[in-house]
C-alpha cells in the first residue's frame, strides 16, 4: 500500500536505508546488501531536547547543522556507504486532509489543482507556500474517489531535506512516520480484511488512523500531552468511525507507544485502557520478513518499524498488492 509521497521519488531503483527523524531520535534502518540476504541492520541515536521540534507553521529544526552531525553519524554505522535514503519525519509536520471527488479529472495537473483548491482550508499556511501529494483511496457507490492528500511547508520539508544533504545523502522519498507504520502492517500481512485501527504515540504528538480494505479512510494527528488526552482520542475516533464511517467494528487494533514519551510503567496502563474502551485486544505490529537474521545496534527493535515500512513502501514484491 502505497499512501503518499511529499517528494518525487526520481531514482530507477528504491533505496536500500531508510531514516526516521522524530523529536527524540533518529534512527536509520539498512537492508543490508552485503551481509546475509534479508538481513535488517538499525542504528538508533537521542537528539537533544529541542533540536527538533516538529509542527505544521514553524520551524521544526533549530540547528540543521547539528542534526546533520547526528544522521551522519547513525548512517556512518550502517553496513555500506549510502547516498540515496528513503525519510520517515513526524505526523505532524504535516496535515493529512481527505477529499471525496464525485468526479475524478482525467488529466493529472487538473486532479492535483482540484485537490489543492478543495483541501487547503485544512492548513494553516498560505496556498502558495504549500507541498502537496496525494494518492487514491476509497471508491465511492457513486463512481468518485477518495484522496488521502497531504500539505506540508515547503520550507519545512527543506529543513530536513538539508539536514541529509549536509549528512552526504538524499532524501529521495519523504514520508509520514504513521503511513510507514501502517505499510509495516500491511506487508506483514496481520491485517488484509475488515477494518482496523493504528494508534501510534510518540513524542509530543499520537496519531490514529483507520484502514478498511488496505484502504485509509481516517487520519488523526494530535498533539498530545498526557494519557487522559490520548484516551478520549480514541474514544473519540471510535465514536466518529461508527457514526460517519458505518464502522461495523474493529478486527484488530495495533498500538506503538514510545516509551520515552509515556514511560515504560504506563504503557501497560494504557494499553489496558485503550482495550477495554475498544473491547478488543490490542496488538503490537510485528515486522515479519523473511529474511536469514536481523542484526539490531539497539534493544529497542521496534524502533525500526516505521524505517522498514518506509522501505517496504517502494517495494511491491514484498508489499503485495492482494
Amino acid at each position: 500500500m502505497k499512501l503518499t509521497r511529499l517528494l518525487p521519488f526520481v531514482s530507477s531503483a528504491p533505496p536500500t536505508v531508510s531514516v526516521e527523524i522524530a523529536a527524540d531520535r533518529v534512527a536509520a534502518v539498512s537492508l543490508g546488501q552485503d551481509s546475509k540476504r534479508g538481513a535488517v541492520y538499525l542504528v538508533v541515536e537521542p537528539l537533544p531536547v529541542g533540536l527538533v521540534t516538529p509542527g505544521l507553521n514553524e520551524t521544526n529544526i533549530a540547528d540543521v547543522d547539528k542534526l546533520a552531525e547526528v544522521l551522519g553519524s547513525v548512517l556512518s554505522r550502517l553496513p555500506g556507504k549510502p547516498r540515496r535514503v528513503s525519510l520517515a519525519v513526524p505526523d505532524c509536520a504535516a496535515k493529512v486532509a481527505l477529499v471525496r471527488l464525485e468526479q475524478v479529472p482525467s488529466r493529472t495537473g487538473e486532479l492535483e489543482k482540484l485537490l489543492h483548491w478543495r483541501a487547503r482550508k485544512a492548513a494553516p499556511f498560505r496556498s502558495e507556500d504549500t507541498q502537496l501529494a496525494y494518492v487514491g483511496g476509497i471508491q465511492t457507490e457513486s463512481g468518485g474517489q477518495e484522496f488521502v492528500v497531504t500539505l506540508m511547508r515547503r520550507d519545512v520539508i527543506e529543513e530536513y531535506e538539508a539536514a541529509c544533504t549536509r549528512a552526504g545523502v538524499h532524501a529521495g522519498i519523504v514520508d509520514l512516520s504513521s503511513f510507514s507504520l501502517i505499510n509495516a502492517v500491511l506487508a506483514s500481512g496481520a491485517s488484509d480484511r475488515g477494518d482496523w485501527l493504528l494508534i501510534h504515540v510518540a513524542s509530543g504528538y499520537c496519531s490514529l488512523a483507520v484502514v478498511r480494505e488496505r484502504q485509509l479512510v481516517l487520519f488523526r494527528a494530535r498533539v498530545s500531552n498526557g494519557i487522559e488526552e490520548l484516551v478520549d482520542v480514541v474514544h473519540q475516533t471510535r465514536m466518529y468511525y461508527e457514526d460517519r464511517l458505518a464502522g461495523v467494528g474493529f478486527r484488530k487494533a495495533f498500538f506503538l507507544c514510545d516509551v520515552e514519551a509515556v514511560g515504560a510503567e504506563k504503557i501497560r496502563e494504557l494499553r489496558l485502557t485503550i482495550e477495554a474502551g475498544l473491547r478488543i485486544p490490542v496488538e503490537d505490529i510485528e515486522l515479519s520478513i523473511s529474511c536469514a537474521a536481523i542484526g539490531y545496534s539497539s534493544d529497542r527493535p521496534d524502533l525500526a518499524i516505521a524505517p522498514v515500512g518506509l522501505l517496504w513502501r517502494e517495494r511491491d514484491v514484498l508489499v503485495g498488492s492482494g
